[in-house]
């Protein structure tokens, strides 16, 4: 996404649910006046609960570019992701022994669009804060103190194979946040 993030002008948009892929749809076709390229995942993600008894929040926060999609009391630590890897990051808060704000950034650009006090308490400063995404990690260490990601070229194997060969697991994700913790 590096590349499509490089062109000028253009609103990248990275759902992680179908919830969040109708919110997409919604922004481009009644909010965005320029282009704007949306990237699905062919994995059978989970579609996660929003309802207002739900543990998630509404994807209306989409248009926001990044939101709280999961908050926790006394939250020590927060785990940005993006499209696919928002499940990763929920398995990832389920390993740790600490309270973990999971936030879902699937637009950087319309993140950036928002007023720094909206940034900031989705983001707060003094939160160690680690991203994830399979893809380079370029740019994101404007948000994160640590990510994951792949900084090679991909491998040919079984699609779960190839990412826990990379690192892209829940356990790589919890490990991280210890170390920024420690």
């Amino acid at each position: 996404y590096a590349a499509l993030r490089a062109i000028p002008g253009l609103v990248v948009l990275r759902p992680c649910d179908a919830h969040e892929t109708a919110e997409a749809w919604r922004v481009i076709l009644e909010d965005l006046e320029g282009p704007s390229a949306m990237g699905l995942s062919r994995q059978d993600l989970p579609v996660l609960d929003r309802s207002e008894s739900g543990e998630f929040a509404s994807a209306s926060g989409l248009a926001k570019g990044a939101y709280v999609l999961s908050d926790a009391d006394g939250a020590q630590a927060t785990i940005i992701a993006t499209g696919s890897e928002v499940a990763l990051a929920l398995a990832a808060r389920d390993l740790l022994d600490v309270p973990v704000r999971i936030v879902s950034m699937p637009s950087w650009e319309l993140f950036e669009q928002q007023d720094e006090d909206y940034q900031e308490s989705v983001l707060p400063v003094d939160m160690p804060t680690v991203s994830v995404e399979a893809g380079v990690r370029q740019g994101w260490e404007r948000y994160a103190d640590a990510s994951v990601s792949i900084d090679r070229f991909g491998a040919s194997a079984p699609g779960g194979e190839v990412l826990e060969k990379l690192g892209m697991t829940a356990d790589n994700v919890a490990e991280h946040v210890r170390e920024l913790l420690d």
